[in-house]
């Protein structure tokens, strides 16, 4: 049977029943690599009080980790590219389990910086990201916003559960041994998982996404150079991934400090990637109706919003609010730059671009969290800190909106279809 010929549920065609039982594979690889993302923000207390710093080198982890996660997702895309993405999950298990072996075992914070930087992030849960997304949206053509959307769900699913496990096992036989058992299951989890991901994407990953709401693909997006192009969507990534960092990265930090207790602030942490998880849905669905640039505009708008929120209201029941809100207005921004580079430039580019865009928000968030919390050392106060992100939402904004301005620019069919 000839690929024209086979039937809509063939096992190897865009939009088949195997696309999908891959899509929830690769939902369960995603949710297990986001541990690394999201468990040093549950023990950033106790690392710093048992290694004696201060609050923004406490944060140096995080920010080592997401700088790895981004580069790793770079080299992690390219080997997927040329083997399979079988493989750099393969990669993706052992160093995701040995880094967080190696991270129980630190006797100082740049040691346990360094697990968490080369192995954990580079090397780790690089390969359940950018290769994910990029591997996704070449099984799925008609509805490839909202199935991006469901892979990048992962990571939030990841967010709502492991910041009450984490805490939880903490608070009970401590940060060392609940790191020595999140290395065991990592690595059990994602081999098992990744053996499942041999079969390589349909020639279909060359089809648009949908036509009804994107421009065509073309050698020059937006009216630029491609160089340009992707330039401001990597600056545009950085910032709103800054802007992002601060409550995800500090939330538990922020309860301690107001006098709530970091078991509150992981509750929160929670509620606000769970909330993350129902964004990325409906900003799927909302992006297979209006386009990714549309998205992402509406992303940051909402984004803004919820930052502003944060600085007059710091009650308990408040913060639960806001955190929700924030979740739930936010979870859509980073899904939409690879629907956009599927949209916009060249199909034969797409992977490398993908890679690249996500690279610069895994740069913003590393940032973001390393930059909030020396504002907050320098100030004493998480507010200079919200503005700070404020800010940086706003060139996030700015950037959007020149986008969609170079479109409108060149007549209605550029923007939709």
């Amino acid at each position: 049977m000839t690929p024209a010929s086979a039937s809509p549920t063939s096992p190897r065609l865009a939009d088949s029943r195997y696309a999908v039982m891959r899509l929830m594979i690769t939902l369960a690889l995603m949710t297990v690599g986001a541990s690394g993302m999201y468990g040093v923000a549950v023990v950033l207390p106790a690392v710093q009080a048992e290694f004696g710093v201060a609050r923004a080198d406490a944060s140096l982890p995080y920010t080592a980790m997401m700088i790895g996660f981004g580069l790793g997702g770079i080299l992690m895309g390219r080997l997927a590219d040329r083997f399979g993405v079988m493989l750099p999950l393969l990669i993706g298990a052992i160093g995701l389990g040995l880094g967080y072996v190696l991270a129980a075992m630190a006797s100082s914070i740049w040691m346990f910086t360094l697990a968490y930087g080369l192995l954990i992030g580079l090397l780790g849960s690089s390969a359940t990201f950018a290769p994910l997304l990029a591997d996704t949206s070449m099984w799925f053509v008609r509805r490839r916003g909202i199935a991006v959307a469901v892979c990048a769900s992962g990571n939030y699913i990841g967010g709502a559960i492991w910041p009450p496990i984490v805490q939880h096992f903490v608070e009970t036989v401590g940060w060392r041994q609940t790191y020595l058992g999140l290395g065991l299951f990592s690595f059990v989890a994602m081999a098992a998982l990744a053996l499942l991901m041999r079969p390589r994407p349909p020639a279909a990953m060359l089809a648009p996404a949908n036509p009804r709401v994107a421009a065509r693909p073309s050698s020059r997006p937006f009216g630029l150079a491609p160089g340009q192009a992707q330039a401001l969507l990597c600056v545009a990534g950085v910032a709103c991934c800054v802007a992002m960092a601060m409550p995800q990265v500090h939330i538990v930090s922020y309860c301690t400090d107001l006098g709530y207790g970091p078991a509150r602030g992981a509750e929160m942490l929670s509620l606000m990637l769970a909330c993350g998880v129902v964004s990325r849905l409906v900003s799927g669905l909302i992006c297979d109706r209006i386009g990714g640039l549309r998205t992402l505009l509406l992303g940051s708008v909402l984004q803004g919003i919820a930052l502003l929120l944060f600085l007059p209201f710091k009650g308990m029941v408040s913060l639960y609010v806001i955190a929700g809100l924030f979740g739930l207005f936010q979870g859509g921004i980073v899904p939409a730059y690879a629907i956009i580079v599927r949209e916009y430039f060249l199909p034969a580019e797409a992977g490398a671009r993908v890679g690249t865009v996500i690279m610069a928000t895994m740069l913003g968030m590393a940032l973001g969290g390393w930059m909030s919390g020396k504002v907050f050392d320098l100030t004493g106060s998480y507010q200079a800190a919200f503005l700070n992100g404020i800010a940086w939402n706003l060139l996030n904004l700015s950037i959007a909106m020149f986008l969609f301005y170079r479109l409108s620019q060149r007549g209605p069919q550029a923007v939709t279809a």
